[in-house]
């Protein structure tokens, strides 16, 4: 099982099926904030709908193509993270987070993000890592700006929001940056 100590208070946890009722409450009680962000808070019901995506996510990471992990705050459930879907021909993947609004304002996630980034860099050997964020949310585009990502792009109603479109934007991190940084 994929478990990355982050540092003493956090640790990145691969799930398994009987995390699907922790995942499900933690969205359950955050789905008003989250779904402000997320387009798919809105179909995940019960943790039944959990039982059926993690064996995905499982197979996904046993195929090395990326892992979508707990992040683990002083033991307890605060957010998740993801390697998407690796691109192996070009070398590069992109990063997803939410964290619980309890969690926010402690380091948690910036933290989770770098921890991601050594391992995509150093382990995996990929030489570029996407982070893309909706242009409205500031605490989600804070991580990247805080760790040197480069805004690249800005996408133009990129992603629908139950029914309402909104912009992204697109920041993007090499291995030879990400080797060559100070963190702001």
């Amino acid at each position: 099982m994929f478990a990355l100590r982050v540092d003493q208070e956090i640790e990145l946890q691969l799930f398994q099926p009987h995390h699907a009722a922790e995942l499900y409450w933690l969205i359950d009680t955050n789905r008003l904030y989250l779904r402000e962000w997320l387009p798919w808070v809105d179909n995940m019901t019960s943790p039944a709908d959990y039982q059926s995506i993690i064996p995905m996510w499982l197979k996904q990471f046993a195929d090395n193509n990326g892992f979508n992990a707990g992040i683990r705050y002083k033991g307890h459930l605060a957010g998740t993270i993801s390697l998407h879907q690796i691109d192996w021909r070009n070398s590069q993947s992109s990063i997803g987070y939410y964290l619980a609004l309890h969690a926010q304002g402690k380091g948690i996630m910036t933290r989770s993000v770098q921890a991601v980034l050594n391992h995509a860099f150093h382990d995996l050997n990929l030489n570029r890592v996407e982070i893309r964020c909706g242009a409205g949310n500031k605490k989600s585009r804070a991580i990247p700006e805080r760790l040197g990502f480069m805004q690249e792009g800005w996408i133009r109603d990129g992603e629908n929001l139950y029914g309402a479109f909104h912009d992204l934007v697109v920041y993007g991190m090499l291995s030879r940056e990400w080797a060559n940084r100070a963190v702001k």
